[in-house]
C-alpha cells in the first residue's frame, strides 16, 4: 500500500428531494491506495437519468482504478497524457457497455460527473468533469454551475469523441498539501448553510474546514456519514400556540458526497 503521508475521510448521503421523490442516491464515491500512489473520486449521476446511479458508481471504480493502473505503469501524473489516457480508458469501459445493451444506455444510466485526484509522493493532480467542488488547503474551489444545469458530462465522448475531456484544475507538489477535499456539487449547498441550525441541535453547522481540520472525521471512520445524516434529518417539534406538529425538513436537498485527505500530524 501507498506511504502517502495522509489519513482519509469519505461519505455520502441521500438529498431530502430524492428521498421524496422515491429514488436512490445517485452519488457514489470509490478511493484506494497502491504502492505507486493514491486516487479518489466523487461522482454525481444525472438527475434526469432513470438509473444514473449506476454509471456513478461503475465511472468512479473505473477511474480510480485506471489511474492506479497508469501510475503501475510509470506514466507520469504531471503530464498531459496522464489525464488523457485515463479518460480514454474510462470511455472504453462504458463503450463495451453501450455494445452490449445499446446506445439508449447512456442517457439512462451513464451520464456522471467526476471529480478527483491522484497523489503521488511527487505530485497531486486534482481533475474533473463536470460540477462539484474541490478545496486545497482551505481555498474553496466551486465547479461550475452550466448554463441550463447541464454539466459537461465525459460519456458525452460515447456520442461525439473528443466532446468532453478531463480537465486538470491544479497539480502541486505533494509537499505543499496539508488538505485536499473533493465534492459532488451537493456540498456546495453545503458550504453556504454555515450558519444553519442542525435539525433538533442548538448549534451551526459551521464551515466546510470542520470536515478536514476536526480530528474526530479521521478518528471515527463512520463519523463523516453520521453527521451527514444528522443534517439531512427530518425533525418534527410542537407548536402549543398552534395545538399542531411542525415538520422541519433536513437541510442537505441534493445527494451530497465528500473525500476528504489530511495530512497525517508528525508526518511530511
Amino acid at each position: 500500500m501507498s506511504s502517502l503521508p495522509f489519513e482519509l475521510a469519505a461519505a455520502t448521503v441521500q438529498g431530502r428531494e430524492h428521498a421524496r421523490a422515491g429514488r436512490n442516491n445517485q452519488d457514489a464515491l470509490w478511493a484506494r491506495a497502491s504502492e505507486h500512489g493514491l486516487a479518489a473520486v466523487v461522482a454525481d449521476g444525472c438527475g434526469s437519468g432513470a438509473q444514473s446511479e449506476l454509471g456513478a458508481q461503475l465511472g468512479a471504480r473505473r477511474a480510480v482504478e485506471a489511474a492506479l493502473s497508469l501510475l503501475a505503469r510509470q506514466v507520469p501524473v504531471d503530464s498531459p497524457e496522464f489525464l488523457q489516457r485515463l479518460g480514454a480508458d474510462v470511455l472504453c469501459f462504458f463503450q463495451a457497455i453501450t455494445g452490449e445493451l445499446g446506445q439508449r444506455t447512456i442517457g439512462e444510466a451513464l451520464l456522471f460527473t467526476l471529480v478527483g485526484t491522484v497523489v503521488t509522493p511527487e505530485h497531486t493532480l486534482v481533475f474533473s468533469a463536470g460540477d462539484g467542488l474541490w478545496a486545497l488547503n482551505g481555498d474553496v474551489h466551486p465547479l461550475g454551475p452550466f448554463p441550463g444545469n447541464a454539466p459537461p458530462y465525459l460519456s458525452y465522448g460515447l456520442l461525439k469523441p473528443g466532446a468532453v475531456s478531463l480537465k486538470a484544475n491544479t497539480l502541486r507538489p505533494t509537499a505543499e498539501v496539508d488538505s485536499l477535499l473533493l465534492g459532488t456539487d451537493g456540498v456546495s449547498d453545503l458550504a453556504g448553510l454555515a450558519e444553519a441550525r442542525v435539525p433538533e441541535r442548538d448549534e451551526p453547522v459551521g464551515p466546510l474546514s470542520q470536515f478536514w481540520s476536526e480530528d474526530r472525521y479521521f478518528s471515527n471512520p463512520d463519523a463523516l456519514r453520521r453527521r451527514l445524516a444528522l443534517l439531512n434529518r427530518e425533525s418534527v417539534r410542537a407548536d402549543f400556540a398552534a395545538h399542531r406538529l411542525v415538520r422541519v425538513p433536513g437541510l442537505l436537498s441534493d445527494d451530497t458526497t465528500l473525500v476528504v485527505l489530511r495530512r497525517q500530524k508528525g508526518r511530511v
